[in-house]
């Protein structure tokens, strides 16, 4: 078995040396074969008038590319497609405006950031020369990983002969899998469950959701016990949303709900003896002020309610490496090796003071 990595600055074994090579540059590992059956790579150069990364193509002189360029549309189209229905918290918290990119993330290990205390209040006079206070914000610094999400898969050198002999196409499936396996990972991650919550490096945790040390917590009642009825969610939902505002945090709330819930939510919205309404449940919690969206996550279990304001503060995505699929030869060329990988994790953030826009709510033992 052959193992690379990247130590203290210095790249071990064949990929982790051409990474190195190319600043981390992923495109150092997505070789293709040109119409002139040439060999290329392509690379960043810089960004384009919009923001977006530029490309330069360059020619491999010492090396073979083993995939044709539409092959690689290929397989990166059924990872994006295989991964896309899985993120729903992380899409959110992505299409959010504090989304944070990092350029060649694979280069750096944490993201640190700084929490402020806050500073007194301005002063009221008739003169802009009276003498006001003279704060220094302090705080302290916080931070989190950016561990590499990945999984690997292969094709034999044969499959790819026998594709492009046209008797069968490119099977894509253990691209789409492996795409699958890394989206899920992220997910969960997000919310709070799976291998990477709890993920720690360099003193720094990875917290989603429901693992979150400073979210607020609120007992919510069970709607499969007798006495519950949808006001009873009503009231509860409200007093979520109060208790972020209680600690300076004032929406809008995303809500995120169990799929329990979700089927729930669709039944029609019935008060007391009232058998029939044009209202479903999901349409009545949506008409309470700063809800702007209620949503079903695969991966929260129970009967478990959140609401997230997705603003920077609060909560931001941090992208190191979009999902990228790298490829290197094994067993002389007749193996070709490739890994699906990502550095996406979430940031979630309390002030100082240890207040926060994320609130989970969570049915009690006895409820």
């Amino acid at each position: 078995m052959s193992v690379d990595y990247i130590l203290n600055g210095q790249g071990y074994g064949n990929v982790a040396a051409q990474l190195m090579s190319c600043n981390f540059d992923a495109g150092a590992l997505r070789p293709f074969i040109g119409n002139d059956k040439r060999s290329y790579i392509s690379l960043q150069d810089g960004k384009n008038d919009d923001g977006g990364p530029k490309y330069r193509t360059v020619p491999l002189a010492n090396a073979a590319a083993n995939l044709l360029r539409e092959e690689w549309k290929y397989i990166d189209l059924a990872v994006i497609e295989a991964a896309t229905p899985r993120l729903r918290a992380w899409s959110d918290l992505r299409g959010s405006s504090g989304a944070l990119t990092i350029p060649q993330g694979m280069g750096k290990t944490v993201v640190e950031s700084s929490r402020v205390k806050d500073i007194t209040p301005a002063k009221v006079s008739m003169d802009s020369l009276a003498q006001a206070d003279m704060d220094v914000p302090g705080g302290d610094t916080i931070g989190v990983p950016l561990p590499i999400i990945h999984k690997d898969f292969r094709f034999s050198a044969r499959q790819l002969a026998v594709s492009r002999n046209g008797q069968l196409p490119l099977d894509t499936t253990a691209a789409s899998m492996a795409a699958r396996k890394v989206a899920e990972e992220i997910e969960q991650m997000t919310i709070g469950i799976g291998a990477g919550a709890g993920f720690e490096f360099a003193g720094y945790q990875i917290q989603g959701y429901t693992g979150f040390s400073d979210r607020l917590t609120y007992d919510i009642s069970n709607p499969t016990l007798g006495g519950w009825d949808p006001m009873t969610l009503v009231k509860e939902v409200i007093a979520m949303r109060k208790a972020a505002e209680d600690v300076g945090f004032y929406g809008p709330f995303k809500m995120y709900v169990s799929a329990d819930w979700s089927a729930i939510l669709d039944e029609d919205y019935k008060q007391g003896t009232s058998t029939s309404s044009a209202t479903t449940i999901r349409q009545r919690i949506m008409s309470i002020d700063n809800i702007s969206g209620i949503t079903t996550l695969d991966y929260l279990s129970g009967f478990q309610i959140l609401l997230v304001q997705l603003t920077p503060d609060v909560a931001r995505a941090i992208v190191g490496m979009d999902l990228t699929t790298l490829q290197w030869e094994q067993q002389g060329g007749m193996e070709i090796r490739l890994k699906v990988m990502a550095i996406m994790v979430p940031q979630l953030r309390a002030d100082f003071y240890n207040g926060t826009g994320i609130v989970h709510g969570m049915p009690s033992h006895n409820s």
